[in-house]
C-alpha cells in the first residue's frame, strides 16, 4: 500500500489479472481463445501495463473502442491483432493501415466509404442479430455479398454482440438463443457462399460466464478480465476470478469540530457532538461519483469502514474518523479494496450509485498513476 507517494492512485495487482486470464481461457471452447477488452483505459485498470502482462500470458488479441485507443496501444510496444470495436472516420483510413489496426466494418456504407480511400485495411464484419447497434443485418445476405466484393477491405473475422446475456430470465436466455441462432446461420450461409468469414467472435463477458463455450476463434473478455460483474445478477458459471483493482488516496489532515460547528460545501455536514473529519486527496474530478458522500460512501481507514462526510469535492473529500485510533495525514484511506479485514467492493460503490461497474471502474481519472503491484 505504500508504493507511491501519490496524493491518490489506481493499485492493480497483476497477478489477479493473470489468474483472470488462465481461469477464463480454461472456460472456452478448445481452439477458441481470449480476445482481451483494454478499451477505456482497459476499464481503468491503465491499457498499457494490463496488455503488457497480458501478452506475457500468452493473449494476443486485443479490443479497443477506438482509433486513438489502438494507437496508444502499439506506441506502447503491444503486438498482435488490435481490433477497433467502434466506428472509425473512414477519412483516417491512412492512420489505421500505419498502425497495423484492424477495423470493424459497423455497416455497409461504412465499409463502403472505408474502401474508397484507397488504403488496403484488415477488417472484422460486425453483424446485427438484434441489439440494433453497429453491424449489418445478419439476414441482409446481398449487403455482406457486396461488402465482400469492395476492393482493399480484407475481411479477417465477423462477429456480433449479445445485449442480454447477462441476464437468465427466461425471454432474455430465449432472445440470446435466437441471436446465436441468426449468427451461427449468417457464417454457414457465407462458408457456403464464397465469403471466408475469417475469425469468429460472439461471446463478451457474460457469455462466457452464462453460456456454454462458443465454437468460434476468440472470446472477448472485458469486464471479467479485471475480476468483477458488472451488477449483483446471478451468473450460471463460478470461474473464481479475482478483484484486480484497488483505489486508494492519501489523509491531507485531520481535524475536530466542536458541536454544532458544519464542513464542507453548503455546510452539508453538521457535528451533533465532538467529531473529527479526516481530510482524503481524491474527489469527483478523479471519477468517483459525486453522489457518493450523500449515499453512504465508505472509506477503509486502519481496517475501520469510516462514512464519508457531507458533499465531496472536486478533488477532496470529509471522512468521519471519531473514534478511529491512530489516523495521521500521510495514510493511506482505501476506497475500493481491502484494508487489514475490511473490504469496499467496486461492486458495492457502483450499486450504491445507482450504475454498474463498467461504468464506475472507466470514468477513474487519468490524474490517478497506475501503481502494479
Amino acid at each position: 500500500m505504500e508504493q507511491t507517494k501519490s496524493r491518490a492512485w489506481r493499485e492493480v495487482d497483476l497477478g489477479a489479472l493473470a489468474h483472470n486470464a488462465r481461469a477464463l481461457q480454461s472456460a472456452l471452447a478448445p481452439g477458441c481463445r481470449l480476445m482481451a477488452v483494454v478499451k477505456a483505459d482497459a476499464y481503468g485498470h491503465g491499457a498499457a501495463p494490463v496488455a503488457r502482462r497480458l501478452e506475457r500470458e500468452g493473449v494476443k488479441a486485443f479490443a479497443v473502442a477506438c482509433l486513438d485507443e489502438g494507437i496508444a496501444l502499439r506506441r506502447a510496444g503491444t503486438g498482435g491483432l488490435i481490433l477497433v470495436l467502434g466506428y472509425t472516420p473512414p477519412e483516417q483510413a491512412g492512420l489505421l493501415r500505419r498502425w497495423g489496426l484492424t477495423q470493424t466494418v459497423a455497416g455497409e456504407a461504412h465499409g463502403r466509404a472505408l474502401a474508397a480511400q484507397g488504403v488496403p485495411l484488415e477488417v472484422h464484419l460486425a453483424l446485427d442479430t438484434g441489439m440494433h447497434r453497429l453491424g449489418v443485418p445478419a439476414e441482409d445476405r446481398e449487403a455482406i455479398t457486396r461488402l465482400y466484393a469492395l476492393p482493399n477491405l480484407k475481411i479477417r473475422g465477423v462477429f456480433s454482440h449479445l445485449c442480454v446475456s447477462d441476464s437468465l430470465e427466461w425471454e432474455d436466455v430465449d432472445f440470446t438463443r435466437r441471436q446465436l441462432e441468426r449468427f451461427y446461420g449468417a457464417v454457414k450461409w457465407m462458408k457456403e457462399h464464397g465469403c471466408a468469414p475469417g475469425g469468429t467472435h460472439i461471446q463478451a463477458s457474460y457469455g462466457i460466464w452464462n453460456l456454454l463455450p462458443q465454437p468460434c476463434a476468440w472470446a472477448r473478455a472485458g469486464i471479467a478480465l479485471y475480476g468483477v460483474t458488472s451488477g449483483a445478477a446471478p451468473t450460471r458459471r463460478e470461474l473464481g476470478l479475482r478483484p484486480v483493482l484497488s483505489l486508494r488516496a492519501r489523509v491531507a489532515m485531520v481535524r475536530t469540530l466542536a458541536p454544532g460547528e458544519g464542513a464542507g460545501y453548503g455546510l452539508a455536514f453538521r457535528a451533533r457532538e465532538e467529531r473529527q473529519l479526516a481530510v482524503v486527496t481524491i474527489g469527483y474530478a478523479d471519477g468517483l461519483p459525486r453522489a457518493l458522500a450523500q449515499r453512504g460512501g465508505e472509506v477503509l481507514l486502519a481496517g475501520r469502514r469510516c462514512l464519508m462526510a457531507g458533499r465531496m469535492c472536486m478533488d477532496q473529500l470529509l471522512v468521519d474518523v471519531t473514534g478511529v485510533e491512530g489516523v495521521r495525514p500521510g495514510d493511506a484511506a482505501t476506497l475500493i479494496g481491502r484494508d487489514g479485514g475490511a473490504e469496499t467492493s467496486a461492486g458495492e460503490v457502483a450499486q450504491r450509485c445507482g450504475t454498474i461497474t463498467n461504468e464506475l471502474l472507466s470514468r477513474l481519472g487519468a490524474r490517478l498513476p497506475v501503481v502494479p503491484v
